[in-house]
Order: structure tokens, then sequence, then C-alpha cells
């Protein structure tokens, strides 16, 4: 990774892996057996085995000029050797809910200790994210660099011409909404704020597929799921939103809890401090 002149040898570590995904299989529909892809040369009408597959960038119709990883290791260009931070952002710059794709872990050499922790602690302190470009997996991508946790972590990041504009959209327009009806959605808002615990929410859908599959094999009936609830109009907006208030209130949204992992609201967690406090200082 390259800070100004400063070079910090680093490993990649991918950030993330996913450990509850659902794999299903694709199958003839007349034998059930599973449907195998085989790697076809149409010139010479054969078979061609992974091993012995190249690569290939196809400059006019129908010609290829074949490519090697040694060939792609002598691009000429900086960021296929390196990490190249570019400047340094603050983080409300980066719109991140549109940008951010995979995250790695930056490890950094022994020898690179020094100028890992300097880079770590300098974006701590300044709140600034880096922003650089690095070629990965056979393109160049835009990439940002923060710390977290004790470490820095590299998302990969779209380029702009990646981004879609929300101009073919139909969003409302001019839609009034009444002073009242705002400070109700407020109040329903601060009844369901919470604070952010990953670990409490859990994926749910390889479950729920099993009971499915289960229910195949022993031909019994799937239990379906319940249909959500009827649209909202804007006749009745206000009324829901009472509604929700109410039933926030009431304790009575454990079942909308439950579908997100189990959290509660930080109302409901400052009522249950406020009488942990209480219960501990008669006890004392």
């Amino acid at each position: 990774m390259s800070f100004g002149m400063v070079a910090i040898p680093v490993r990649l570590y991918l950030a993330t892996e996913s450990s509850s995904k659902v794999s299903f299989n694709l199958l003839c529909p007349e034998h059930k057996a599973r449907i195998k892809n085989k790697r076809w040369c149409p010139e010479g009408d054969h078979e061609v085995a992974w091993g012995d597959v190249v690569k290939g960038y196809e400059y006019e119709k129908g010609s290829f000029v074949e490519l090697t990883d040694e060939d792609l290791d002598k691009v000429p260009l900086h960021s296929s050797k390196a990490i190249d931070i570019a400047g340094f952002i603050e983080d409300k710059e980066l719109p991140g809910e549109l940008y951010y794709q995979s995250a790695y872990y930056l490890e950094p050499e022994k020898s690179a200790a020094k100028p890992y922790a300097l880079l770590k602690e300098t974006l701590e302190k300044t709140e600034r994210v880096a922003i650089a470009k690095f070629a990965l997996r056979d393109r160049e991508r835009l990439v940002s660099v923060r710390s977290h946790d004790g470490s820095l972590v590299m998302n990969t990041l779209h380029w702009p011409d990646e981004i879609r504009s929300t101009e073919e959209l139909e969003l409302p327009e001019d839609v009034k909404v009444s002073p009242a009806e705002l400070k109700m959605a407020e109040n329903l808002v601060g009844m369901m704020a919470m604070a952010f615990e990953p670990d409490e929410f859990k994926d749910e859908y390889k479950k729920a597929v099993m009971e499915v599959v289960e229910a195949k094999i022993e031909k019994r009936q799937v239990i379906e799921a319940p249909e959500p609830e009827a649209e909202t109009t804007v006749v009745d907006l206000m009324s829901a939103l009472k509604a929700s208030v109410e039933k926030a209130k009431k304790g009575e949204s454990e079942r909308g809890r439950e579908s997100r992992g189990g959290h509660e609201s930080l109302v409901s967690k400052k009522k249950a401090t406020a009488r942990e406090k209480s219960v501990r200082k008669k006890a004392s």
C-alpha cells in the first residue's frame, strides 16, 4: 500500500464469508439427475478440461489474442503492484449505500508494523477515509481504506459510471406531509429506536428452506408464510401511524422484533436499565 512516499507491505484477506447460503442443483426434469456443464470447443467439436482453458481477448469479431497470467502481471499500471492512495476524504462524502462492494482485511508485514499503525491512527484521529485504486482479479478497482476494530479494512467500490441514475424511477413529487403525520412518524421511529447489535440478527432463510425440503420428503403440507398486511393508503395513513405507536407502547411488537433478530428498542432498554438500577439500589 502506497501512502505518499511511505510504502506499507500488506496481505489481503476476505473480511466476509457466506455461512448460510442455500445451494440448489440443476436437475434433468425427467431423470432428476444433476446436469453437468461441459466446456466445449465448437471449432474442434470436443470437450476442454478446465486445466487446459486459456484466457483470450477478442480484439475483433472472431479473432482472439491469448493472455497468460505473466502477461497480466506486466500490465503497465501502478495500481497493479500497489494500493495507490490518491487522497483522504470525510466519511460522509462517500455514499456507502451505493458504492460499497467486498471487504478485505489488510494485515501488515512484520517490517511494516509502524507505518501501518501510523496510517491507522491517523485515519482515526482525522476521521477520514483513504481513497485508492488497486488492480484486483483482472480489473482495476476503486477502493477505500478505513480503520476498523484495530485493523485497516479495504472496501472495493463501484466506479461512478456503474451506478445508475434515479431519473428513470417514477418518484413521487410535491407530496404534502402534514406536521401531525410527521410528528407521529417521528414518535414511532423513537419508539422503535435501537442499538445496532449485528450478532442478534439471524439469517433464517436456510432454516425455512430446510423446513420446506423436509415437508416435501415426508410428503406433508408445507406451512406457508403469513400474507403481509394490506398496503397503507394515504387516507388511513394517520390511523395506521397511531395504531403503530400504540402497539409499540403496549409492547405488542414482539413479533416484529423477532423478525429482525430479537432486538429491543432503545426505549425498552432504557426502561429495563432504570429498573435494574432501582433493584440494585434497593438491594444495597
